[in-house]
């Protein structure tokens, strides 16, 4: 009898292997939703729910079933010419509901058949595998693999629940844009106004993406080095979404940090730094006026962290050179010492001119010490401001000052608008290290739900002009 048990057990988990493996390699289908393209498939999960990825913007997970199987929904392209017609007669979205439920419920049960289908062929080849020619076993071990499939169907099918897209859990960038799915709250749980809802997805998400083609023409070759340029994350959890997001994303090669990560330079802050060591890539950063020394050391501790404090660091090819502010001044009650921030500039700037070879990026906190550097280094770099902008300087050098990634943490409120959550991805070319293009990306700060994105090429900034304006809503909270 043990025997015969214990060869059950082996054919029962043959065939739940072998339909595993066959889900992961066969268990998907292209489905068109509307104007967008999507990729679902079926992938084994102890939890069910399913996850709606709409890259480069991040996912929504749904707790909409229960079982070991999840359903994934991939946005793979979209088709303009429809989404434009979306965008400028928003009333069409009437007319989507039922060609986006039938599209849905058709790739569902195309799903769910191939699913089935290449299920049972893994459960099959499992068992030859393991049972080599005896046949009898082998169509046991398929058996098993189509009946654990049914039941793993039958089980998401019975838990069902229509109401879970009125409850989406966020990550990445939609974390600060949950609009994409609309007004989701007033979704009840009768399959019309479901219908409504799974067009309006299909809509905004179009929105969205209208966004990016409409950016200026440039292709950022495979050679193209991406920075990901950020500052004043004030303690702002959030913001290590949004880079982990985007560095995944747009094959970031290196994070560049102007400062300001935390807010008061504690040592309990210091623990703010530990997701630096994992990101992957290496994390450029100086220390701002609200960072102390010991948040400068937390920084240094991290694997792939380089701390800028007045010498030249070459990394990924490029050669950086920068400095923390001289200040530390976390709150506004001591008095800031201006020159010395202008001495820090004065200083890398006698630097970067006795360098040889010369340098490719400067950074520091405070825009003032920026100044300095003109002439000696073609990028500058800094924040401090919490309000975006660039301009070519008199000697050439190109000032970049960046918002806060952080929305200027708990001072991203005390103004009438809440500041939004910026960051910047550089584009530069790997030969002559010159930025060659650049994205500005926008996030609706605390209460607001907007998610913007800007490019800008290099060369339509003329020398002497004026700083370019924050190019979306949002008030810029004080800097101190």
């Amino acid at each position: 009898m043990a025997p015969r048990f214990q060869r059950g057990v082996v054919i029962v988990l043959t065939g739940l292997l072998g339909a595993w493996l066959g889900l992961l390699i066969g268990g998907s289908v292209s489905a068109p939703v509307g104007p967008v393209e999507t990729r679902m498939s079926v992938h084994p999960n102890l939890y069910g729910s399913t996850k709606v990825d709409v890259a480069p913007l991040g996912d929504l997970r749904f707790d909409s079933h229960d079982g070991p199987l999840r359903l994934d929904v991939a946005v793979k392209r979209l088709n303009v010419a429809d989404a434009e017609s979306i965008v400028q007669n928003p009333s069409s979205v009437q007319g989507l509901r039922g060609e986006v439920t039938n599209e849905v419920r058709s790739g569902v049960i195309r799903l769910i058949v191939k699913s089935l289908i290449v299920a049972v062929l893994g459960a099959l080849i499992a068992g030859l595998v393991v049972w080599r020619r005896q046949w009898r076993r082998v169509l046991l071990t398929g058996a098993a693999g189509a009946g654990l499939m049914i039941a793993s169907f039958g089980t998401a099918a019975a838990t069902w629940q229509p109401r879970a897209i009125s409850e989406p859990q966020f990550s990445g960038l939609l974390v600060s844009a949950p609009t994409v799915i609309g007004d989701a709250r007033r979704i009840v749980s009768d399959f019309g106004k479901y219908g409504d809802e799974l067009a309006k997805l299909v809509t905004n998400v179009s929105q969205l993406y209208a966004v990016g083609s409409n950016l200026p023409d440039y292709e950022p070759d495979p050679e193209t080095v991406r920075v990901l340029f950020v500052s004043d994350l004030h303690l702002n959890p959030t913001a290590w979404d949004v880079i982990r997001s985007l560095i995944a994303q747009h094959e970031i090669n290196m994070v560049i940090d102007a400062g300001d990560l935390t807010d008061h330079g504690s040592r309990p802050e210091d623990q703010f730094a530990r997701p630096i060591g994992t990101l992957g890539v290496p994390y450029v950063y100086v220390r701002g006026n609200h960072d102390s020394r010991g948040t400068e050391d937390a920084v240094r501790a991290e694997p792939n962290a380089h701390v800028l404090a007045g010498e030249v660091d070459e990394v990924d090819g490029f050669r950086i050179i920068g400095a923390g502010d001289p200040r530390y001044t976390p709150n506004r009650l001591v008095d800031p010492d201006e020159d010395a921030v202008v001495k820090v500039g004065q200083d890398l700037a006698r630097t970067a001119f006795m360098s040889n070879p010369g340098i490719d990026i400067a950074v520091v906190h405070d825009p003032t010490a920026a100044r300095e550097l003109d002439g000696t280094v073609p990028l500058l770099l800094a924040g401090h401001a919490h309000h975006r902008s660039t301009e070519l300087l008199e000697r050439g050098s190109r000032l970049f000052v960046q918002g806060s990634t952080g929305g200027a943490g708990l001072r991203g409120i005390e103004t009438e608008e809440p500041t939004p959550i910026t960051c910047s991805i550089l584009y530069f070319d790997r030969a002559t290290k010159r930025l060659q293009a650049w994205d500005d990306i926008t996030i609706g700060g605390l209460g607001q739900a907007f998610a913007t994105i800007d490019r800008h090429l290099a060369d339509q900034v003329e020398a002497g002009a004026a700083p370019s304006p924050e190019p979306s809503p949002g008030g810029a909270a004080p800097s101190d």
